[in-house]
């Protein structure tokens, strides 16, 4: 009866190339998700900002003008007239 009983591991086949690319690329893509959740999360510091003189204007600052406002003759849409035929 104990010859009976096999105790061996179970024969698994070899992962292919495509499958180890798979699995490896899971993991990548993985970790990627975690960082970009952090980012999210964890506020970052902006020592960087806080260094620039505050008079000092920035240059995207420069670059916008307010835009005049259209004038509008009516407020109401115009309706599309139809052809006569």
């Amino acid at each position: 009866m104990a010859s009976d009983l096999d105790f061996s591991p179970p024969e698994v086949p070899e992962p292919t190339f495509l499958e180890n690319l798979l699995r490896y690329g899971l993991f990548l893509g993985a970790i990627f998700q975690l960082i970009c959740v952090l980012a999210i999360i964890v506020p970052v510091s902006k020592s960087h900002e806080t260094e620039a003189e505050p008079s000092e204007p920035r240059s995207g600052e420069v670059m916008r003008k307010p835009k005049a406002a259209a004038p509008s003759m009516n407020k109401r849409p115009k309706k599309e007239t139809k052809k006569k035929r």
